[in-house]
């Protein structure tokens, strides 16, 4: 987990003085999720999840977000999906009401882990993104496609010996965009999280907490340091034998 902090806070440090010399907005958000898997039989599973950001508290949409997948559950620590999601995204111009489309590929790889009671998640998705443009408050008809790669690395850390009693949860994830039409920003956002998790029943649980995000818009020039009230919920369904 210390690494996982160090890495986090490093990468803002150094980012702060990048940061200063362009254009900063400052935004708070509330993201409230529920992601879903599904099982069919032991190995393959369906992957559902939905997503809602709000600017403030739930004082308008920032975006709606849904995903789909079909995964492979290859034993209890590795797992593979591929899938779909789409997005729409509300307008950050005053005065704007055009929403932006936005369709997703995806593929991921999942591997958990355990260290001295420690429960580790890394994630690799590979993500292929259309992107509707938007001009004067109008769709042109234009899409932008972009690759982007993301790493994330979280930890649940047990604090009580009550498994009943929540554990604390520290993530990180780096996001990197690549293609022909990504110009000015590589670097697409970093987002690091602290919180709790809790377990409702064995098959559902969630995760409250703050996350931090920096992201840089695609002028390259204007960036995001956004606060976050994360609430998640994890739903896993399986066979009944």
């Amino acid at each position: 987990m210390k690494y996982i902090i160090s890495f986090a806070v490093a990468f803002q440090l150094l980012a702060i003085p990048v940061f200063s010399q362009k254009k900063i907005e400052k935004n708070t958000y509330t993201w409230v999720s529920i992601n879903s898997s599904l099982f069919v039989s032991k190995h393959v599973f369906i992957m559902a999840d939905a997503h809602v950001r709000e600017n403030n508290l739930f004082a308008s949409n920032s975006f709606i977000f849904g995903r789909v997948g079909l995964g492979y559950q290859a034993d209890n620590k590795l797992s593979f999906v591929a899938g779909y999601g789409n997005m729409i995204v509300a307008p950050t111009t005053e005065g704007w009401s055009a929403k932006a489309d936005e369709d997703r590929l995806f593929e991921q790889v999942q591997f958990l882990s355990e260290y001295k009671k420690i429960k580790f998640l890394q994630r690799i998705r590979n993500e292929q993104r259309w992107q509707d443009i938007i001009a004067n408050d109008k769709k042109t008809g234009d899409r932008k496609f972009t690759n982007r790669l993301r790493y994330l690395l979280s930890s649940t850390v047990p604090v009580f010996k009550n498994k009943k009693l929540p554990q604390l949860v520290v993530a990180d994830e780096l996001a990197l965009n690549f293609g022909k039409d990504v110009l000015y920003n590589t670097f697409d956002q970093n987002r690091l999280f602290f919180g709790i998790k809790e377990n409702i029943t064995k098959d559902l649980s969630f995760d409250a907490g703050y996350m931090k995000i920096f992201q840089q818009k695609s002028s390259g020039t204007t960036y995001i340091k956004g606060d976050v009230m994360r609430l998640f919920f994890y739903y896993t369904l399986h066979p009944k034998k």
